[in-house]
């Protein structure tokens, strides 16, 4: 795995920290990570679940807009 890319087991914030331009992808896919307390220790894929969203295609969205 390219270590450049965010992975499932990231923190939120570690996703946020690392590619600010990130950020825009949990916007748009209306979670409320940004700010949140529990970010630091939630994993994407534990975001994912939790907001009852793919966390595939999430996961996809968030390594497209690092690429960029």
């Amino acid at each position: 795995m390219n270590k450049n890319m965010p992975t499932p087991n990231m923190t939120v914030d570690q996703v946020m920290n690392r590619w600010p331009a990130s950020k825009r992808v949990f916007m748009d896919f209306k979670m409320g990570c940004i700010g949140c307390p529990i970010a630091s220790f939630h994993s994407v894929d534990e975001a994912s679940r939790e907001h009852r969203i793919d966390g595939a295609a999430f996961l996809l969205a968030l390594r497209a807009s690092v690429q960029s």
